[in-house]
């Protein structure tokens, strides 16, 4: 398997139709599919289960950690039996095309490849404008300040090697905040971080991101990321 695509679900039954067959048509590498769920009654089971008599690489997962987005994410990345995972929303915020690209990059030996919306060609359509200013601000000022090597250090829509993963112990305890943390780790790890850019297409109809809880998760690995640069410090 030389991918594993992990996609953290919560009452998507009404567009995760969509989402499954856009993956399933745009991406030409042999994956996996991992839906992952917190509640049996979840919306998204159904139409999952329909589509799996179809497409055998999609596999539902029940979140082994207790329930929200961050537990969903360790239990996809930890069910992964691709050589490269990958996180994408189901909410086609994320276009599945560019994971062609992405793999490409992976197998070139990059252990993470950010899809970026803040390098030349990336685009991002809608979303509550705060949140769009305090993420470019962030992926840029990383980009220029630390050298980090990618322009969007925010963005879930990310692409991890398995060896990384494996030498890579989560402290997040927020939930999206993660992409930032692993990335930024990467960076001062000494691995391999790139990027490509992307169009992430705001379509939900009210936000579920809320300034005051995650603003602190992500801006404890940006402050990390910066006293890191400051002091010269290896990642420990």
């Amino acid at each position: 398997m030389q991918l594993s695509i992990v996609m953290p679900v919560y009452n998507e039954g009404d567009i995760i139709g969509e989402t499954l067959k856009q993956v399933e048509s745009t991406v030409k590498i042999p994956h996996e599919l991992l839906i992952v769920y917190d509640m049996d009654d979840d919306t998204t089971i159904t139409p999952v289960k329909n589509f799996q008599k179809k497409y055998p690489s999609i596999k539902l997962v029940k979140n082994i950690y207790g329930r929200g987005a961050l537990n969903a994410l360790k239990t996809g990345l930890k069910k992964a039996q691709g050589d490269a995972v990958c996180v994408m929303m189901a909410d086609l915020t994320d276009d599945p095309k560019v994971l062609n690209e992405m793999m490409a990059k992976f197998e070139k030996g990059f252990d993470v490849v950010a899809a970026s919306r803040y390098m030349k060609g990336g685009h991002q359509i809608g979303g509550p404008l705060i949140k769009q200013i305090l993420s470019r601000v962030a992926g840029i000022s990383l980009h220029y300040v630390v050298g980090l090597p990618t322009h969007d250090a925010t963005n879930s829509f990310r692409l991890y090697s398995r060896k990384f993963l494996l030498n890579m112990e989560v402290e997040s305890d927020g939930g999206f905040e993660l992409a930032i943390e692993l990335t930024v780790k990467a960076h001062f790890g000494g691995y391999k971080v790139g990027e490509v850019p992307t169009t992430w297409t705001y379509l939900a109809k009210e936000s579920r991101f809320y300034l005051a809880k995650w603003l602190p998760k992500y801006l404890k690995w940006y402050l990390w990321a910066i006293v890191k640069r400051l002091k010269g410090l290896p990642n420990k």
